[in-house]
């Protein structure tokens, strides 16, 4: 069992080694591309919830 996990552990730091991180530009931009894309999600969520409140109270 030990040398099991013994065996996990090194396989994950040898996978971590591969990995290619972000460079700091590239981790700036794709923040702001998440944050901006959430923040039109949110206003267009918004948009359409009115909307139908405005038409169903309309309606009945």
């Amino acid at each position: 069992m030990k040398q099991k996990i013994i065996k996990l552990y090194e396989d994950i730091v040898k996978e971590m080694k591969k990995v290619t991180w972000p460079t700091r530009p590239e981790l700036k931009a794709s923040t702001t591309v998440v944050i901006i894309s959430s923040l039109v999600f949110a206003v267009l969520c918004y948009v359409i919830d009115q909307g139908v409140n405005y038409l169903v109270s309309f309606l009945y």
